[in-house]
């Protein structure tokens, strides 16, 4: 059996996390962590699944419950999430990350930590996402430099990152497609006397609005027509459950950072 750990297990995400592990077959919720000044410090994790006491209380620091779990899920805020690499990474605890806001340099922090420890870290763990990742790299290699590029995003008020991270990811796999760098042709968001729009900008428009979970458009615009791909989250199970899926296929898995192409067979 599986044993999963979560952290930031009090949040919105952290609560549908556990919901969705102690749904799955296979896996095991054995562990919960939470900030320190979270009401929830002591509660039952079962509790908060509705599922009824378990004996196993939310806790506000990683290192005493180490030895209770095999693989932690992490989607937190970077800060908290670069300590408990550090953590896993001298522990060695194989991690899954679904935080976004990373920096570069931040990022390069998780490349060498996936040295030591099996690391799955993406900006989006829906399947369908990953799905629409892989149909927003073929069109961008169909399409080519005919069309102009805008990638819309719609999140939650509460969402502290912009453009998010699983936009960013669009931008980066277009930008490679066509053999742009994404720092010298993206635009974020317009105001003013912009002039006309060159071909090879990669625009991205960023909406914060009432409790939406994720929606996510790439347009390709050409003279005459346009294609869309679309992406939208109902509900947080959709991270969820490809974190779970993500977590049940890095077990055993050797040191290294990987992807949900990776998980889900799209390389």
């Amino acid at each position: 059996m599986l044993r999963i750990a979560v952290t930031g297990a009090a949040g919105r995400m952290g609560r549908t996390l556990i919901d969705t592990v102690k749904a799955t077959q296979g896996v095991l919720l054995t562990a919960a962590i939470a900030r320190p000044d979270s009401s929830l410090i002591g509660a039952d994790i079962g509790e908060l699944a509705c599922v009824g006491k378990t004996g196993i209380l939310m806790v506000s620091e990683l290192e005493p419950v180490l030895d209770s779990f095999d693989i932690l899920i992490d989607f937190t805020h970077p800060t908290v999430t670069l300590k408990n690499i550090e953590i896993c990474r001298q522990a060695g605890k194989a991690m899954i990350i679904g935080t976004t806001g990373f920096t570069g340099a931040e990022r390069k922090l998780i490349e060498e930590a996936s040295r030591e420890i099996p690391i799955v870290f993406a900006a989006n763990f829906s399947v369908g996402v990953n799905l629409c990742l892989k149909l927003v790299d073929t069109a961008a290699r169909v399409l080519g430099n005919e069309v102009d590029i805008e990638i819309v995003e719609t999140h939650h008020r509460d969402k502290v990152d912009a453009p998010s991270g699983t936009a960013l990811a669009m931008g980066e796999i277009i930008a490679s497609a066509l053999g742009r760098d994404l720092e010298k042709v993206a635009v974020y968001g317009r105001e003013g006397q912009t002039g006309a729009r060159p071909r090879e900008v990669i625009g991205f428009s960023a909406v914060r609005a009432g409790d939406v979970v994720g929606d996510h458009t790439v347009i390709f615009a050409a003279d005459g027509g346009r294609t869309e791909i679309t992406h939208k989250a109902s509900s947080r199970k959709t991270f969820a459950r490809g974190a779970i899926r993500a977590a049940i296929w890095l077990q055993g898995k050797p040191a290294g950072l990987y992807g949900m192409n990776e998980v889900l067979g799209l390389d």
